[in-house]
Parts: C-alpha cells; structure tokens; sequence
C-alpha cells in the first residue's frame, strides 16, 4: 500500500529532524573546523585524507599538469603543503572543461513530478546514475506504489537564450527495479525509456559513482544542481564548503531549497559525493524548529520561512555499500552492475565469498584492457582436482636479462592458479602505468613465486587437529577463540587487540579488564567488530588474515616451510625488484635475510602491509623495525580503510629512509592488490627502476 500525502510530509519532517540531532550532535567537530579555517587552515582534514584527496585530483585529470609544476615548484614545499595546495589549486584554477563538463552532468539531473488530483506537482529531484537507473531520496519516492504516481522531467532548465527549453518526460518503472532506505535516504529507481526509445541515460549521460576515498575533503568546495521549490533547474556553486563529514553524512553550507531534495553533491571534477537530503533548520532550546524571523515555525508556515542553518547529504559510497549488501535476483543484480566498475556493484565483486575468502574482481579504465579471471580459475582445482604448487618464472631476456621483477603473494591463494594471478596484478600494474603515461609491462615477464597451497595444507592439518567442529560452523569471533587459543606463541590476541586498538578502538572498555588469554566467550567479538566497522574488510578476512600471519610469525617450521616454496622461483643474481602484499610483505621482508650475494634488491614495494604492527615486525627474522637489509629504496604503499594495512603509514624512525603513499582504493577492493597497483605512484615507483 502506498503511503498517504500526509506521511510523506512525516517522512520529510523526519528527515530533517534527524539531520538536526547530527548536526547538534557533531557541535565539536562543527567548531573544530570552523576554528582552524578562520585561523587560516585551508582544509582541516587529517594528512592522509590530504593525501588521497590530492592523488585523485591527479589521477582524474581535476588540474592542469602545468599548473601543479609552475606552481608547486615555485617554492620548496614539504609533501603535506604540497598536497594542500593541489586541492587549493582544484578550486581555484578551472580549466575550459569545468564549464562544459558541469552542462554534462546537469543534463542527468530530471525533476520529479507527482500526480494527485489531476494536477501534475513538482515534487522533488532525481539523477541517473546507469542508463536505466534514476537515484533521489527515500522520502522523495517512499515506496514503489507511490513511484508509479510520478514522473521525471529531463531538460526542464531554460537554454543559453534564457529561453524555456523542450521537456523531456519519462515515466518511472518501479516494477523492474526499486531499492530505498529510510535510514540513509535514498531510493533508487529504474526510468522507463520512450516508446521505442533508448534508455535515458544514453540521452541524457548518467553519473559514474564510485566507492573510492579521496573524493572529498573538510573545507572544499562543493557544487549542487537540482529543482528548488519546483523551479526550473538551478545550479549552487562556489558559496559553500564542507563542515563535518560523518561515517554515513556530510554537512556543508550550501544555498538550496526544499525542492533540490534528492539532487546530486558534486565536487569540482563533477564527480558526484553525496545525496542532498534534508536542510538542517535552526531550532530553540526547547527544540522547535524557528523561522528566519525568529518565532516558532508551525504547520502551514511552508518550509521557506524556516532559518535553514546548514545542509545534509548521504554520503555515496554508504548508499553503494548498503546496494551490495541487498539480496536481488540475478535482472536486478544485472541493473546494479550497469552503474560500472568504479560503483563496486558488478556481478563478480557482489558473489558472497566465502568466509576469508578474497574475491577477484577487475576495474575497468578507458583504452586498458584488464582480463578477468574465469570463475573457475579461482573457486575450485583445475582439472584432476590438484591444487597449484609451482610459481612462474619470467621469460629469458625480460629487462635485459639483468633485471627481475618478482611479485610475491599474500594468504589465501591456495585455490588461485600463479598465471591468473599473474595476469590479474600485472594488469592493475598496467592500469598506474597507463594512467602514469608509462608503457605497460607483459606478464611473461615477471616472476611470480608461489607458496598458497604450502601455506593452506599446514593451516588444514591445524585445523583438523583443533577437533570435530568445522570452521564453517562457527561465527568470526568463536574462531577467532580457537585461532588465539591454538596459537603458537599465544600472541594471536595480541595481535588483534594491537590492531583494533591502533584503529581507534577505546581502551576503557572490556579489553582493559579481560586481559589477554582470559577465555571468555566472545571475548574477542569488540576487537573483530571494531576492525570491521572501520574497514572495508568482514570481521572473517580479519580474524583468518591474523590467523595466518600469527601462524607463520609463531611456527618456525611453517615459516621454513614459507620461505622455501619462494626460493623455488627466485632469480640468483642480477637485480631484484620485489613487490609485496599482504602476508607476503612480512615473508618478504624476512626473505630478504636468504638472497645470494648476486641477487642485489634495487626496490622494495610493500603494500597493505602489517609490518606497522609491534606484534608483527617484533616477531621477524631481523627483530623489530629496521631498514630492510640490503635494499636501496623502498615504497611503502597503503589504504586507509585497509585494516591490514593498521600501523602504516611506519613512522618508527627505526625503518629508516623509505618512500610511503596512501592510497584510495575502492570500497570493498580496499585489500586488493590489483587495486593497489592501479595507482600511478607505486606504478611510477616500479617502472622508474626497469631499465626496459
């Protein structure tokens, strides 16, 4: 049953008097910002958001190349300076394109119109964001039956003449697709093309959302297009400027009205960063919401005369991590997937996988062709049932024959296959390149050492001797008692609670007073839980990831056993390039230790790494942070939203000299080391040392 006019006016009211708790809600943070801007602060943000922020900017071609190097080149400057002025320099410096570009993404926006009565009332704003999928808010479209009642309006603006232009009407189809949510606002609809027409958004365009950080920072500037009040589409630039930016929300100054509820937040690349949902409307002490004149706002007074005193949006990458999470059938997964690889939604990275599994998935960039890896290739043993056990080694002669590039894995590839993966890293190695304006890299020519299948048969022959009940049959946190209580040197637990802990976990909860190897059920549910919520990994990848590294850190013969399979595929003279991931970036650290004195290791990339955690560099070969022996540079390469990567960036001065670059993977690609590749700094930082 569709809900009544009357609830819908309920549905907004709500909305904005929850926009208004977080606002008072979030007061500090609000004053925080707004003290350090009016001391000067440009964008009061955390470096690493800096950096990201600054990175994508780069990568997305949001300035000039020859206005970074005249300007940030003028005068010496340290990286975080540098960072800032690259964001500064985005909204100061627009080039031609930003015109053009800002008239592409208006075109997507569409006024929502509501029929009642025989009277046809503008009612709200709406975007595409795949050819077939229109997104607006959830109290804008509260449910299917109500969606059916409306229509969008295309082109309803005046032209370059200040002359009406020609509406285009589309009528919406619920029944193919509908998704919204109360809580985050949002309702997702498909558009129903013209009579024999095409989709809308091969007329119109539609916006490319991605789940990628780095989009936003604290102070920038950001730009609203949309319907206020009804009016022909306007456009609100420049006057405004981000406050606080919740887990889920963004508060920032902006000029809208009512009726821009459910249009698209760009920043100045036009890249879309959050749903505008709701003013925040000034309120008295006893809670009643005041009009611009003073006095209590009541029903019939109208939403212009309330003193709107900020703004609300969703934040996208929530609205695209809720659609993940959504049980659809396989047209409406289809739907999703056509909102492009940047979104997160594609039918490959959507598959639940198993638990602690990594599923593959590939990223698509204009003229860069990335292979996928077959289904088969990464969820059961080829042909004859064996898993692999051998890595590859590069063809004859690749860079000259006196340069190796060795690519060394992380846990949990037992049933991938080293060509696959291969193929797989060295195509998000080719995507930074590509991006970079380097030449890519052929497979064939690189190494690529494998141990999974090793790793996987000892962690099995644990398991097996832990008792009857199967790991599939227990919660994250139940495994994670087994894992701390068959760990070898019982540092498991410490491990985790040194993880959470350095993701911000409060300390006055039950891990003060529990101690470690205290055995209580579900004791390690808070750190598990914690590091999933603060991450873009389940609390099943965490809890076996740390599983694995406690297991090869606390069992010598595990480690021999490790370090063994990639001495099998290792090159024996010449110069080395080892780029590492994950578990494999503390193996290769240790390996480091057994190269030949003809093997001389020119770089050293580490990516995702928990080399910053005590209870992991304490416990390597070599004890406790140190300067990897023998290397000459090394790269340090990761993503905030990584929980592996907890305790980088390393700034124990002990590691020495070493180059370090936060990242902005994608939302839930965050471990992916394809992703990590993918960006032309640590792409630029591998291909500066080849000499071919």
């Amino acid at each position: 049953m569709s809900v009544t006019d009357r609830s819908h006016q309920e549905l907004h009211e709500q909305a904005a008097d929850e926009a208004a708790r977080r606002y008072e809600d979030s007061a500090a943070e609000r004053e925080r910002v707004e003290g350090r801007l009016a001391a000067g602060v440009r964008f009061p943000d955390s470096p690493d958001a800096l950096a990201v922020r600054a990175d994508r900017i780069l990568d997305r071609g949001g300035l000039s190349p020859s206005a970074v190097v005249a300007d940030i080149h003028r005068e010496a400057m340290d990286l975080p300076d540098a960072n800032e002025r690259i964001i500064d320099l985005s909204n100061e410096l627009q080039a031609w394109s930003f015109l053009p570009r800002g008239v592409r993404a208006g075109a997507t926006v569409a006024r929502i119109t509501l029929r009642r009565d025989g009277r046809e009332l503008p009612h709200g704003t709406g975007f595409l964001v795949s050819p077939r999928l229109m997104m607006t808010n959830h109290h804008v479209l509260p449910d299917e039956s109500f969606a059916r009642r409306c229509f969008a309006e295309f082109n309803a603006q005046v032209t370059a003449d200040n002359l009406p232009d020609t509406v285009v009407r589309m009528e919406l189809d619920p029944g193919t697709f509908f998704a919204a949510d109360r809580r985050l606002d949002f309702a997702l609809v498909a558009v129903a093309p013209t009579l024999d027409g095409p989709p809308p958004g091969e007329i119109f365009g539609w916006n490319r959302l991605s789940v990628q950080l780095g989009k936003l920072v604290l102070g920038e500037k950001v730009n609203i297009i949309g319907h206020p009040s009804g009016r022909l589409k306007e456009i609100a630039l420049r006057d405004n400027a981000v406050l606080v930016r919740l887990d889920d929300f963004v508060h920032y100054t902006t000029d809208t009205e009512p009726g821009n509820s459910g249009s698209p937040v760009f920043n100045d690349q036009w890249e879309v960063v959050a749903l505008h949902h709701s003013g925040v409307p000034k309120k008295d002490d006893q809670g009643r919401v005041l009009r611009k004149d003073g006095r209590p706002w009541q029903q019939g007074d109208g939403d212009d005369a309330i003193d709107w005193v900020a703004n609300e949006g969703v934040r996208i990458s929530s609205i695209l991590k809720h659609l993940a999470g959504l049980d659809l059938d396989p047209a409406r997964r289809a739907l999703l997937a056509e909102m492009g690889p940047d979104a997160g939604l594609d039918q490959a990275m959507t598959t639940a996988p198993a638990p602690g599994a990594q599923p593959q998935g590939t990223t698509a960039v204009p003229g860069v062709t990335i292979p996928s890896v077959p289904e088969a290739a990464t969820t059961a043993p080829r042909a004859g049932g064996e898993r692999p056990r051998v890595g590859l080694r590069a063809r004859a002669g690749a860079f000259g024959g006196r340069q190796h590039l060795v690519f060394l894995h992380g846990r949990d590839q037992q049933d991938n296959y080293p060509d696959e993966l291969r193929r797989t890293w060295t195509a998000g190695l080719n995507r930074g390149l590509t991006l970079a304006t380097l030449p890519p890299l052929d497979p064939e020519d690189v190494w690529f050492p494998f141990y999974g299948t090793r790793l996987h048969d000892l962690v099995s022959v644990r398991e097996s001797a832990a008792g009857p009940i199967g790991l599939d049959q227990l919660s994250a946190a139940a495994a994670a008692e087994m894992f701390a209580a068959e760990s070898p040197t019982g540092s498991y637990e410490r491990l985790l609670y040194e993880a959470a802990a350095r993701a911000g976990m409060p300390q006055n909860g039950p891990a003060t007073t529990e101690g470690f190897g205290a055995g209580l059920v579900g004791v390690l549910h808070r750190p598990l839980a914690w590091l999933a919520a603060k991450s873009d990994l389940d609390e099943w990848t965490i809890a076996t990831f740390l599983r694995d590294v406690d297991l090869y850190l606390g069992d010598s013969a595990v480690r021999q056993a490790v370090l063994d399979s990639v001495m099998e595929t290792m090159p024996t003279s010449g110069e080395l390039v080892l780029v590492t991931h994950s578990l494999g970036t503390v193996v290769g650290v240790d390996l480091l230790t057994r190269l030949p004195e003809s093997l001389d290791p020119v770089l050293l990339v580490t990516a995702g790494s928990p080399l910053g955690l005590d209870g992991v560099n304490e416990r390597l070969l070599t004890r406790g942070p140190h300067q990897p022996p023998r290397v000459r540079d090394w790269v340090n390469v990761w993503c905030p939203t990584d929980t592996v990567a907890i305790g980088c960036p390393l700034e124990d001065e002990r590691w020495g000299k070493l180059t370090q670059l936060a990242v902005p993977n994608g939302r839930e690609r965050a471990h992916k080391m394809d992703e990590y590749l993918g960006h032309p700094g640590p792409a630029r930082e591998i291909r500066g040392v080849l000499r071919a």
